[in-house]
């Protein structure tokens, strides 16, 4: 697959760039772009205040950017937390999209959005203060709706960026759990 990976809030950690090795060692070939001009956060807040001054808009531009160069390909888009956002409104806008694979973080969808049969994976913590139990219950039904495949995986116990080594929020065994499941859902596009 030729999958187009987007940085959390955090920006370009080294957990983003292992990620794309794990992918790459699995057989895929990964971009990475870095939407936030080589900055990176050690806070969340710091992160998102940065997130909020460059702009959504931007922050989309951006991303377009960066994938329209391999979208022909079919591109499977990924993310994590703000890239997953990211990741989410590109694939929903990308007719030749070839799945999608959400890590920590879902996005607002468009009313008269259409993805007909789009597979999509999200793993998220259990439970996650940015993705709340009432907020992925609308997300669920609003993607149904959209015409998108969709499959959900929850973390009991598991902090918000759960797969970064790097993070107080790390956990092992759900991040080992998680890309096992993500690299079957990858296999089978």
């Amino acid at each position: 697959m030729n999958i187009v990976l987007f940085h959390s809030t955090l920006g370009p950690r080294p957990a983003v760039r292992e990620a794309a090795d794990r992918l790459r060692a699995a057989g895929h070939e990964v971009w990475t772009p870095d939407l936030f001009g080589g900055r990176a956060f050690e806070t969340v807040e710091e992160g998102m205040a940065f997130a909020t001054g460059t702009g959504k808009d931007e922050l989309l531009r951006r991303a377009v950017l960066a994938a329209a160069p391999y979208s022909e390909r079919g591109l499977v888009y990924a993310g994590f937390s703000l890239g997953a956002s990211v990741a989410q409104t590109l694939a929903l806008g990308d007719e030749k999209a070839r799945g999608l694979l959400l890590l920590h973080g879902t996005s607002d969808i468009a009313a008269n959005a259409s993805a007909d049969g789009l597979p999509v994976q999200l793993h998220v913590a259990e439970p996650d203060p940015f993705e709340t139990d009432d907020w992925l219950s609308a997300w669920y039904l609003q993607m149904g709706r959209a015409g998108t495949d969709v499959e959900v995986y929850r973390y009991a116990g598991a902090g918000h960026l759960y797969t970064d080594p790097g993070l107080p929020d790390y956990d092992q065994e759900a991040a080992e759990a998680t890309w096992r499941v993500a690299l079957g859902f990858l296999d089978s596009l």
